[in-house]
């Protein structure tokens, strides 16, 4: 078999489309990218969609966290405190034995067991918790001068947020902010160790990666083809982020403008 018929066959294969039996010997190099880069799908899956619906949630949070009524502001600083004190990993078992006790009293939950839903709803509120913390520094950090300002234009409530407060705030917090989208994305490679399951071996990178290493005894070509990936998506999100960055700093003076400085966490 060609590598072009390889990837042909298992390109697709964590998303059901292709071939449906695993290699089982005579392993090839662009048989371990291939499958090792499908499972890459439901990895960008994972840190995509909990980025973009974590975004929003941190972003109320955060304003919940910075209000003076103690009736909003206790809730969001426990739901930060809970997700930010506990490890993800045990946010992971917790959340799936929980899913599995609901789905036998409520079938409704059933897809929540599974790793394409369940997994994901972990990763967005752990997210947004990281983020909402990261979001309120930056509301704290606004200068008042910018506030007074847009008071002096009559701007007030939706519209000073739209226009004054929010703006500043993404510009304070999106270096802080790019290395927590550059951790969830590392982040995804726990699923595989969760207890949501891969239906029909359909797994993520990880999961192809071990698969080679348990087969072959030989985990030194598997697993850093898996960090060859991430490492391109890594720069592929400090691309976008930085694009994102320069646009919100575009006002200001070149000398004034802040550059990304990529610290990925390595503990978290």
């Amino acid at each position: 078999m060609s590598c072009w018929e390889t990837i042909i066959d298992y390109g697709l294969r964590s998303q059901g489309i292709g071939e449906r039996l695993l290699p089982r010997n005579d392993f090839t190099l662009c048989q371990q990218f291939t499958l090792i880069g499908s499972g890459m799908i439901w990895n960008a899956y994972f840190g995509l969609i909990a980025l973009c619906t974590g975004f929003f949630m941190a972003t109320a949070v955060a304003l919940g966290k910075a209000a003076q009524s103690a009736w909003i502001r206790k809730p969001a600083d426990w739901f930060i405190f809970i997700f930010r004190g506990s490890p993800l990993f045990i946010q992971f078992f917790f959340a799936y034995f929980l899913f599995l006790s609901l789905k036998a009293q409520y079938p409704i939950f059933s897809p929540l067991t599974s790793a394409w839903a369940g997994a994901l709803v972990v990763l967005f509120l752990n997210t947004a918790a990281y983020s909402a913390e990261i979001f309120y520094g930056a509301l704290q950090s606004i200068p008042k001068g910018e506030i007074e300002a847009a008071d002096a234009y009559g701007l007030s409530g939706w519209s000073r947020f739209r226009r004054v407060i929010w703006p500043t705030m993404l510009r304070l917090a999106w270096p802080a902010y790019t290395n927590e989208a550059i951790f969830l994305f590392h982040a995804t490679t726990l699923v595989f160790f969760s207890g949501f399951p891969a239906l029909q071996q359909r797994g993520d990178a990880l999961y192809y990666a071990n698969y080679f290493a348990d087969k072959t005894f030989n985990p030194f070509i598997p697993y850093p083809i898996l960090a060859g990936y991430f490492i391109l998506l890594t720069l592929v999100v400090i691309g976008i982020f930085g694009l994102v960055n320069t646009r919100l700093n575009r006002h200001l003076p070149q000398r004034l403008r802040k550059r990304l400085k990529i610290k990925p966490q390595v503990i978290r």
